[in-house]
């Protein structure tokens, strides 16, 4: 099969198309015709740091936390799919390939009126989402949740959800054509930070939950805002990953600061995962109360071209690879 490698450390241009052995699925894995893969940040991390995040030796590091496709064969213990089933799943690492194997539990249904390319662009955000807002956020319905980059992939997901859920949304973009979007896309305060201080505009609005990708500076700025045991949800530091900050804001209003990767999780907290979004989100997307925002879609040859386009955070939305 052909598949997108990391040949070393380094730019967009490190990452090469070969031909690699198509993976046969353990026990309780399905092995999955990809139709298309989601492009994510954390797959540019692993490019520039192959050393501290790819797996094994990095000439045959392959890319990608979520595809769609259809299952062309099951292992031994797999029960609750077979094959023909088209699905999305979340992956640890291996989606910009023509085939990968996941956890058949990792895999969950196409969403009725999501295209099956379409699909590869849910995963990754909704369990991301998930699992630091509701999860270890504890959004509860009527608080007020903040999302810094809101037109990115986990944006755009995030603020739907929320919205669907019965929550006030916040959330902040760097030109106003991202705000327009976002106001279009239901969201109900936005502002320019390049403009605007978020920090002085909503200094008494007392936001229940932040989503924060930034880091830096944002992070004192995000504990002065939040209400009373308000919750700080960390998902990267693209400012800085280095913060100073009070602990007494921390202290003062009994506030709670999180963090997480989604890679990283165990088998069994990715599954979990799993079965509360088919429950709570995949009804949304029948209800058409939230749709997947792609941006564009490049052939898996490309995928250089698609690293750079998210380097350069011009998109609005994901970005997908399709084979």
């Amino acid at each position: 099969m052909r598949a997108i490698h990391i040949t070393k450390s380094g730019g967009p241009e490190v990452l090469e198309l070969q031909e690699t052995p198509k993976p046969t699925p353990a026990e309780n894995q399905v092995l999955i015709k990809v139709k298309a893969a989601g492009v994510n940040r954390s797959d540019i991390i692993t490019r520039q740091n192959t050393a501290t995040y790819g797996k094994g030796s990095p000439t045959t590091l392959i890319p990608g936390l979520e595809v769609s496709g259809e299952i062309t064969e099951i292992g031994e213990a797999v029960t609750d799919k077979k094959v023909g089933d088209k699905v999305c799943a979340l992956i640890a690492d291996g989606g910009y390939a023509e085939y990968v194997v996941v956890d058949s539990s990792h895999c969950l249904p196409i969403p009725e009126g999501i295209s099956l390319t379409d699909a590869a662009a849910i995963p990754e955000t909704v369990f991301t989402v998930w699992f630091n807002v509701f999860h270890l956020g504890k959004l509860q319905p009527g608080e007020k949740l903040l999302i810094h980059g809101g037109t990115s992939g986990i944006g755009t997901m995030g603020l739907q959800m929320a919205k669907a859920w019965g929550c006030e949304t916040y959330s902040t973009a760097g030109t106003e054509e991202k705000v327009d979007f976002l106001k279009k896309l239901g969201a109900d305060h936005v502002l320019n930070y390049k403009e605007y201080n978020f920090e002085e505009v909503w200094k008494d609005e007392k936001i229940d939950v932040i989503l924060d990708m930034v880091g830096g500076d944002y992070t004192q700025k995000n504990l002065d805002i939040l209400n009373k045991k308000g919750r700080l949800c960390y998902i990267n530091g693209m400012k800085s990953m280095d913060v100073n900050i009070n602990l007494r804001t921390i202290m003062a209003k009994n506030l709670t600061v999180t963090g997480s990767f989604l890679k990283p999780q165990t088998a069994d907290v990715k599954t979990q995962i799993a079965k509360d979004v088919e429950k709570n989100i995949w009804p949304l997307f029948h209800s058409k109360q939230i749709q997947s925002i792609i941006y564009k879609k490049f052939p898996l040859a490309e995928a250089a071209d698609a690293h750079r386009l998210m380097e350069s955070s011009e998109h609005i939305g994901k970005i997908l690879l399709v084979m």
